[in-house]
Formats: C-alpha cells, sequence, structure tokens
C-alpha cells in the first residue's frame, strides 16, 4: 500500500466536502493539503495535481446544483471562457516562478481570502437575472473583465477560485449567492482543468494521486452537498469558521517560505 494513500483520500475528501458544504474554498487548502499532508515535494508538482483534482471535484458537485436550478448557464459560460484565458496565461507565469516563492506567495493569498471570507456580502439580489440578447450590453462587460482577472490568480496559483467566482459573480450580476454558488463551479471546472493542461504539458501533474484524491472527492462532495441541505441555516457560521481555518493554514505557509520572500525583498 503506497504511504501515500490515506492522505490522498482525506485530502481529497477534504477538499470535496467543503465544496459541495460551501461552494467554494476546497481549492485554497488543496495546495497544502498536498504538500504538508501527502508529502508532495514540490510546489508545481502540488499544484498542477491539485488542478486537476479540483476541477473534476466541482464537475461531480456542480451535477446536484444543475438538478436543483442553482447554474445561471450563460453566465457561466461567458465568466469561464474569459477566465480560462486568463487561467492559462497565469499558470504560465506560475510555471516560471521559483517553487519556494509561490508556496510563500500562496500563503499570502490564503491570509487576504480568508479575511475577505470574514466580511459581510452586501448586495441586492436579483434571481431572475439572465444573460440575453436584451441584458448582455449590461452584463457583458462585468462578466468578461471580472472573469480574466479570477483567471489570472486561478491560473497563477493553481486553484479553482470559487472563493473569488461567488463573490464577482454576484458583483457583476446580483444573483443571489445560492445561484452564484452552483454557477461558480462550472467556472471553477474550466479554470482548473485549463491550469491542469497547463502543468500537464510541463510534466507538473502526479496522476497516480490525482486519482485518489478525486475518489476521495466524489465521496466528500456527495456528503458536503447533504450536509449543506440540512445546515442551510448555519451556512455563514460554517463559511467563517473556515475562513478561520484558510488563515491558520496561511500563516502556517507564509512563515515556512519566508526565507523566499525575505530573498525576494532583498532583491528588490
Amino acid at each position: 500500500m503506497p504511504a501515500f494513500l490515506l492522505p490522498a483520500l482525506g485530502a481529497g475528501a477534504a477538499i470535496g466536502l467543503i465544496l459541495g458544504l460551501i461552494g467554494a474554498g476546497g481549492s485554497i487548502i488543496a495546495v497544502p493539503l498536498l504538500v504538508y499532508l501527502v508529502g508532495v515535494p514540490d510546489a508545481h508538482a502540488a499544484i498542477g495535481t491539485a488542478a486537476v483534482a479540483v476541477s473534476l471535484s466541482a464537475l461531480m458537485g456542480l451535477a446536484g446544483h444543475a438538478r436543483a436550478g442553482n447554474v445561471k448557464w450563460n453566465c457561466a459560460l461567458v465568466f469561464a471562457a474569459s477566465g480560462s484565458l486568463g487561467a492559462w496565461a497565469g499558470a504560465q507565469a506560475g510555471k516560471a516562478t521559483d517553487p519556494d516563492l509561490l508556496l510563500a506567495l500562496f500563503g499570502l493569498l490564503m491570509l487576504a481570502v480568508g479575511l475577505s471570507m470574514l466580511r459581510p456580502r452586501r448586495s441586492a439580489p436579483n434571481p431572475d437575472v439572465r444573460l440575453t440578447r436584451g441584458t448582455a450590453r449590461l452584463l457583458l462587460p462585468r462578466l468578461v473583465p471580472l472573469g480574466l482577472l479570477v483567471g489570472l490568480f486561478a491560473g497563477f496559483f493553481g486553484i479553482g477560485g470559487g472563493f473569488l467566482i461567488v463573490p464577482a459573480l454576484m458583483l457583476a450580476t446580483a444573483m443571489p449567492i445560492g445561484y452564484a454558488v452552483g454557477t461558480s463551479l462550472v467556472v471553477v471546472f474550466a479554470l482548473g482543468a485549463t491550469t491542469a493542461a497547463s502543468y500537464a504539458l510541463a510534466g507538473h501533474v502526479d496522476w497516480a494521486l490525482t486519482g485518489l484524491m478525486v475518489a476521495g472527492g466524489a465521496a466528500g462532495a456527495l456528503l458536503g452537498i447533504r450536509l449543506g441541505r440540512r445546515m442551510a441555516g448555519a451556512k455563514d457560521l460554517l463559511t467563517k469558521l473556515f475562513a478561520l481555518v484558510v488563515i491558520g493554514t496561511g500563516l502556517y505557509v507564509t512563515a515556512s517560505g519566508w526565507p523566499a520572500l525575505s530573498a525576494l525583498a532583498s532583491a528588490g
């Protein structure tokens, strides 16, 4: 039995659980789990492997949201298309960055994401929003640039970016958070697949490890969706608790990569 079998299954289950439960955030812990729990020695390999696992976990979680009618497909496809262009460019930049520095920067991103998740969201929900010929003039100038920007971050750090996609969709279209969560999984899959393709072409994907994480992610996603339905009233609390976990992990990852950050500051 490979030494990484149980840690890999556990990491995949954790990612799927979080994606199914709160619709975002699973990818932000994927790289730290692979590096510190599973023991992947190289940040580039961790990012490439995580991108494949996260994109497939999002696809499995999407099925349930699609059946429930929580996906705004036209908005999702436009956002995903522009985001995929950004993700490809971001992945090229990420592969050219020193692995230790990349991991340290990832820790700083985790801190920023965790703090942003603690902030209350303000929006005037519009559950009937649709991307049509009539609304394209209003929605496309918002969806396309936001998708491109989110894609750049997602590709550079090898993450699905659900924690960025959900608020970006709400900002661009004013759709309620329930629709934003379902719609975001289309984009998470697209961005993860784009990033994964870039890293796979460079040989930075451990396919055996990916298979174990996807298997764990399938079980985690099913459990997360079921728990999410039962705990719908506590979703804000769950998000805040997860934000604290992200902040704590970000502090650890940043501290571990501090020498790389110090070297960058000295060089500058």
